[in-house]
């Protein structure tokens, strides 16, 4: 599919990986608890292979398959719990598990800085699987399956990102953050935020329009948007923060006009922590 993609200009392949992408991704969120869980174990695993992979090009040497299984088991950990099927006990099981890297490294010869490379693994599991796996306390939120609050974070997130690229293309002119990302601006930024809270407050009308009864109270939505929209931009600078330590411009290749996984998903990382801690407490 990349190499058919390439023949298009930068904003095709955005546009035509962004409806297949968000197709596959609503109808795994929409169809059942068990299509939700293989898609994002599939993003997460991914996600954080290409973080591994960036920390190696700055000559760090992070355990990216270890580390990346350790991802994996977490956010399948969380699942499970959550979902009710093993007992929260079973989250004590991940200590032990990532405490293995401390044992895996003394079997590995010739590192100049083994306790840097331990800290990257550690930070590729913070910084991606852990926020995954917090998505899963979201979706069974109320003890049970329900896509409404992970398809609205979604769209919400992606009205933000469109609005933020529509705004900033036609209109950027005062700079963001100039010394992290030369090309985001605050006309960009207002742009997403007015889209991001357009879809915010229509979420419920589109619920009941469809015949689905809210789980959650309209102005929680105006909150999470507002978190969204907070979160996404942070969440966009710091991995353009970290690209930029590593000297690239994406992630990765493997969405055609968008980057990586990494690119695509990096504001919920930052987002995740905040929309969970907010719908637990309130």
């Amino acid at each position: 599919m990349t190499a058919v993609l390439k023949k298009y200009s930068n904003l095709t392949q955005r546009i035509i990986t962004a409806i297949i992408g968000a197709a596959l991704v609503i109808t795994g969120i929409v169809y059942s608890d068990w299509t939700y869980f293989i898609v994002f174990l599939i993003i997460c695993t991914l996600s954080l292979w290409e973080f591994y992979k960036l920390s190696g090009l700055d000559g760090m040497l992070p355990q990216k398959t270890f580390g990346t299984l350790c991802g994996m088991v977490l956010f399948s950990l969380s699942f499970f719990i959550e979902r009710g099927d093993i007992s929260y006990r079973y989250y004590f099981a991940i200590f032990p598990l990532v405490s293995c890297v401390y044992m895996i490294k003394l079997y590995k010869k010739f590192e100049r800085k083994p306790f840097t490379n331990i800290a990257f693994t550690f930070l590729g599991i913070f910084y991606v699987a852990v926020p995954f796996a917090l998505l899963n306390i979201a979706v069974f939120e109320y003890e049970f399956y329900n896509y409404q609050i992970m398809l609205g974070c979604l769209l919400i997130l992606w009205a933000s990102d469109s609005g933020a690229f529509i705004a900033g293309t036609w209109f950027g002119k005062r700079k963001l953050f100039e010394r992290i990302s030369p090309k985001k601006s605050w006309e960009g930024f207002f742009g997403g935020a007015v889209l991001a809270m357009l879809f915010a407050y229509g979420i419920p009308y589109l619920l009941t329009a469809i015949g689905q009864e809210a789980v959650i109270e309209p102005w929680k939505w105006r909150v999470i948007g507002i978190i969204i929209i907070i979160g996404g931009t942070f969440g966009d600078l710091v991995e353009s923060l970290l690209k930029r330590s590593i000297e690239i411009k994406d992630s990765g290749t493997s969405l055609p006009g968008h980057g990586g996984f990494l690119d695509r998903f990096d504001g919920l990382l930052i987002s995740a922590p905040f929309i969970v801690a907010f719908l637990e407490i309130f």
